[in-house]
């Protein structure tokens, strides 16, 4: 091999040598700058994961103190009752027919007789009456009774169509075609949603989770007698959890605006044993409010939807409305009222009653006010 070849081949493997140092260092610069990324890489997702969890963990926290706050926040639930009085969604058999309720039923339907009070039981948390008469198909009247009241089952639908909740039983006409018509009238009531209660039968009603208990006294011919029965009821109604207690009662001598010493002792003592509210009715007229021990008694809600007289002299009526305010389950004393003065006939003018009770305001219903305050101011 001469010396020109020894050359050339010299420079050929110099060139291979320095090729396969380029060639390394090309592949030390990719893995460095792959290393690099796959570093960033885990770095970012390192940072990520740490800012994710410490985000989580925040809002872990942030949820913790609202959980704790709100478990602080005591819970605070108002509902608000409204009463009216007799209901008789009947006749007697002895009455001009085509003047009665149920010959205006026929007429108009069931959504007639509450259409006009209905935005404001709708609008309540419980409406109660009392449902004064029977529902009943049974033919055997009360001797010697002057007055017997019934009607058939399906006029129970005036009270579900203007979103009456509650109906108290103990009253003088719930027995005008014998115990079976009694039994019949509740059944009728508890079949359509409606809380039948009165005498013996004490009823709990739930409204927004409170349990509000509901008792019916009749006094007429029982005065003070009643009295047992009714702290009776009561009591049974606290030990079957009742959180706030209604007491109704049928008492009273009829077209008396002034409540007698019966009424007083027996509201008194219903408050006195654990009622919160004391309803009455029977008087057939408006008497007074009064307060007492911070509770209030409604002494009579006169008539309301009252088929047992289509021309009564006396039209004026109420709505009786009281706010009940429950923190952590327990009643506070916040006493807050509301009369909404009525006519029980929307013709009032006319001297006939159509049984379609409504509000009134302006001075007819200013009249109806000033006449429960003047009641009211007798019995101080």
């Amino acid at each position: 091999m001469d010396e020109k070849e020894y050359r050339r081949r010299e420079r050929i493997r110099e060139q291979r040598k320095q090729e396969r140092i380029r060639r390394v260092r090309r592949q030390r610069i990719i893995w460095g700058v792959n290393l690099g990324l796959l570093l960033a890489l885990g770095l970012a997702f390192t940072v990520r994961g740490i800012q994710s969890n410490a985000a989580q963990e925040r809002e872990k926290q942030a949820k913790k103190k609202q959980e704790e706050k709100k478990a602080k926040e005591p819970e605070v639930i108002s509902l608000t009752i409204s009463a009216a009085g007799d209901c008789t969604l009947g006749t007697d058999e002895y009455f001009y027919y085509p003047t009665s309720l149920p010959a205006k039923f026929e007429k108009e339907g069931a959504a007639f007789f509450f259409e006009k009070v209905k935005p404001v039981f709708e609008a309540d948390d419980l409406t109660i009456v009392n449902m004064e008469g029977t529902l009943t198909e049974e033919t055997d009247r009360k001797p010697n009774e002057q007055f017997c009241f019934k009607g058939d089952k399906e006029l129970v639908n005036i009270l579900t169509e203007g979103s009456v909740e509650a109906a108290n039983l103990a009253n003088n006409h719930t027995i005008d075609y014998g115990e079976k018509s009694y039994t019949d009238t509740i059944e009728v009531l508890e079949e359509e949603g409606i809380s039948a209660f009165g005498n013996e039968t004490t009823s709990i009603v739930d409204v927004k989770g409170i349990q509000v208990g509901l008792l019916g006294t009749y006094e007429l011919d029982r005065h003070m007698d009643c009295e047992e029965e009714m702290i009776q009821n009561i009591e049974n109604l606290k030990e079957e959890g009742a959180q706030m207690i209604i007491a109704s009662f049928h008492w009273g001598i009829e077209r008396a605006n002034i409540p007698n010493e019966t009424q007083v002792a027996l509201a008194h003592s219903a408050i006195d044993h654990g009622a919160d509210l004391v309803l009455g009715h029977h008087p057939h007229v408006l008497q007074g409010i009064e307060e007492y021990k911070g509770k209030n008694i409604v002494y009579s809600l006169a008539n309301f939807c009252f088929g047992g007289n289509s021309g009564p002299k006396d039209m004026d009526t109420m709505i009786f409305q009281q706010t009940f305010t429950f923190t952590d389950g327990k009643l506070q004393e916040d006493n807050v009222t509301n009369v909404i003065p009525c006519k029980v006939s929307s013709v009032y003018e006319t001297g006939v009653n159509n049984y379609q009770p409504m509000p009134v305001e302006g001075e007819t219903g200013d009249a109806i006010l000033e006449r429960i305050r003047q009641y009211t101011d007798a019995l101080e």
